[in-house]
C-alpha cells in the first residue's frame, strides 16, 4: 500500500467526464455516474475510518 496523501485532490468536469487530478501527475477520468458512486464509497470509507480512530483512542464523537 502507498503512503496516504494529506491534501485533497482537484476535481473538475470536462467533455462529459469527471476528472480527478491525482498525485504525481496521475489523472483519473470517470463518467458522472461512476464519479457519484465513487464519491459515496469515499464518504463511507472516510467516516468508517474516523469512527474507528475515535473508538481506538477512546475519543467520543
Amino acid at each position: 500500500m502507498t503512503r496516504p496523501h494529506a491534501e485533497p485532490r482537484d476535481v473538475f468536469h470536462e467533455n462529459g467526464e469527471v476528472v480527478i487530478d491525482g498525485p504525481d501527475g496521475a489523472v483519473i477520468a470517470m463518467t458522472p455516474e461512476a464519479a457519484l458512486r465513487t464519491a459515496g464509497r469515499l464518504d463511507e470509507a472516510a467516516l468508517d475510518e474516523l469512527i474507528a480512530r475515535a473508538q481506538h483512542c477512546g475519543t467520543p464523537l
